[in-house]
């Protein structure tokens, strides 16, 4: 709520403004009415703008949590105004977006999906832009490691970070400008991602609409099972960076890969199934529209099993036909990836067969050196190659086939949505969080008042304001 009120910044010691300003009502014990009411009085206080508002409190220079020295109607005022901005900020990033849409055009689907990772933000452009030379129609900075469990977003452009760059406001906006300059000179739009997950989902989602981003790896689950944060804790931050995804237009991409990773990718692919359709469940409650619906999955079968790629096939056109106005996003195999880039280039190049036979929607391209090392350009460079030759090659495959009804395939995928369904009729009984509990998605086990980022979670008092929220929901919002 700060951040899209306009406060930004850190102290003398570093600590984000935002998280100074909560800190303070968490010591008064006042969270439970949120900070919206609060920092509207602080602003009748100051006569300020917000940002000047935030930094007088943390010097001390005004009190804050108090709410008696004005009265309800003022506060509401204010509170009004300052939420009109932020649904101005929310709007201007999608409009501002499908201007440049409709300027450059954004490519045909599958879009092809590039990684970038290399811990520091000048150097993630620079492959950015060799990327988008090579055929890449949506840039992925990977996050450093860990960021998901910081319970603050770092402030400015970062040049260090392991396994990934820092997602802040600062390294946002200098990645989006590069794209921004890469659109207008390949004659064509290119999409920016980053991560809404772990501790910070609405905090990161409010950073990404100031830069324009497109879209943002949103997971209900993923936070709970593989970064064990709480499960309250998720579903509360999930839903409120949802509708601000809703509200400035970002695709959200969910994580069903990963329970590829910990579990078979035959024997639990109706894990997979069952994810998308919670995951599309909650979206649409938070009243994402389904070209917003980036489900995932992922090409993970075992190689050696005979007629993996049928099962592959089986698993991709499943997920296309239960989700067909959604931007599915199929991930590469890694699992069974191997020190010979060879082998693995050919297990690659299988997965951009699937994926454009069966029409997904974002494409991440494997890479051939995948858990060796960070890629380098030439890594990526021949990767979509790959990409871009079996896309050309093959763009009507999907049009000019069908499956035997009693095929493999077919008989696969009606399996996979069999499992589906007795699935959610065993969960039904016990409840979603309970079975979390049980370990029956990815055979994780999280308890329910257990994990990180519990002490977040509070129970909204009578006088619990959110009108930003209040607002997206009320109005309904669903754009064209």
């Amino acid at each position: 709520m700060l951040r899209l009120y306009g406060v930004d910044g850190v102290d003398e010691e570093g600590v984000p403004l935002p998280n100074c300003l909560v800190d303070i009502l968490r010591e008064k014990k006042k969270l439970g009415g949120g900070v919206s009411r609060r920092f509207a009085a602080a602003m009748l206080e100051s006569g300020r703008d917000p940002q000047t508002t935030a930094e007088l409190i943390v010097q001390g220079n005004i009190s804050f949590g108090d709410v008696d020295r004005f009265s309800p109607d003022q506060i509401m005022e204010k509170e009004k105004e300052l939420a009109r901005q932020a649904l101005s900020l929310l709007d201007g990033s999608r409009e501002r977006k499908r201007e440049k849409q409709e300027k450059y055009s954004r490519p045909r689907q599958p879009w092809r999906y590039m990684i970038v990772a290399t811990g520091n933000i000048y150097e993630d452009r620079t492959q950015a832009e060799a990327a988008v030379m090579a055929g890449a129609d949506i840039i992925a900075v990977i996050r450093s490691s860990a960021q998901s469990l910081l319970d603050y977003v770092p402030f400015g452009p970062t040049t260090e970070g392991f396994g990934g760059t820092y997602a802040t406001q600062a390294n946002f906006k200098i990645m989006r400008e590069a794209l921004d300059k890469a659109s207008q000179k390949e004659g064509r739009y290119i999409q920016l991602v980053n991560y809404a997950s772990g501790l910070c989902m609405a905090e990161i989602a409010a950073c990404a609409a100031y830069a324009d981003l497109d879209v943002l790896l949103n997971d209900s689950m993923y936070g709970i099972l593989f970064r064990d944060i709480n499960m309250k804790r998720t579903f509360v931050d999930q839903y409120f960076s949802r509708l601000i995804c809703s509200r400035a237009k970002i695709i959200i991409n969910t994580g069903e890969d990963n329970y590829l990773t910990t579990s078979d990718a035959v024997d639990s692919a109706f894990t997979v199934t069952a994810s998308q359709l919670i995951n599309e469940a909650m979206g649409k409650s938070a009243l994402l529209t389904d070209d917003l619906l980036g489900l995932g999955h992922a090409f993970e079968i075992n190689p050696a099993i005979e007629n993996a790629f049928l099962y592959e096939l089986a698993h991709a056109q499943l997920a296309r036909q239960l989700f067909p106005e959604a931007p599915i996003k199929y991930m590469p195999p890694t699992k069974y990836k191997s020190t010979d880039i060879f082998y693995s280039h050919c297990l690659d190049t299988l997965f951009n067969l699937a994926s454009i036979t069966t029409k997904q929607g974002i494409h991440l391209a494997g890479i051939l050196t995948e858990a060796i090392h960070t890629p380098l350009m030439q890594d990526r460079y021949n990767s979509l190659c790959s990409v871009n030759y079996v896309f050309n090659v093959a763009r009507r495959l999907g049009d000019e086939i069908s499956f035997k009804p009693e095929g493999l395939v077919a008989r696969r995928a009606q399996k996979v949505l069999d499992e589906v369904e007795d699935f959610f009729k065993d969960i039904k009984h016990t409840g979603f969080m309970e079975a979390i509990a049980q370990g029956r998605f990815a055979d994780v086990k999280r308890p329910v008042d257990g994990g990180k980022g519990l002490s977040g979670v509070f129970q909204k008092a009578a006088d619990y304001s959110n009108p930003v929220m209040e607002r997206i929901v009320e109005e309904g919002i669903i754009h064209e």
